[in-house]
């Protein structure tokens, strides 16, 4: 049935995001022809949550150690658009995309099914 997710993130210099991506945040690629670079991810959660606005979707990125992974995404480049908060069920803040944008990052108090 499922065996996988793929996110996209549309911005308008996929290069330099992509360079973050590699660079940065250390992901692993393969072209998938012509220069579409298609980046590993970790494992994954999906979770669904209500709202009384419009719906929408976000992308979070997982860690252990918020502090020490922003200590070491910062010594590569990476720059912070918030600071990091504590939200009762997880340590969050995001990180500038070069080319548009930003990704969140998070460090879970939740159970995991992983």
């Amino acid at each position: 049935m499922i065996t996988g997710a793929h996110a996209i993130m549309f911005t308008p210099d996929a290069e330099r995001a992509r360079a973050f991506l590699a660079d940065v945040l250390g992901l692993r690629s393969v072209d998938a022809g012509g220069g579409w670079l298609i980046f590993a991810l970790p494992p994954a959660e999906l979770a669904a949550h209500p709202t009384d606005g419009e719906g929408h979707h976000e992308l979070y990125l997982m860690c252990d150690d918020i502090e020490a992974t922003v200590e070491e995404l910062t010594r590569k480049g990476a720059e912070l658009t918030r600071p990091i908060t504590d939200e009762g069920w997880g340590l969050i803040t995001a990180l500038a995309v070069p080319g548009g944008g930003e990704l969140a990052l998070y460090e879970p108090r939740h159970p995991s099914p992983l």
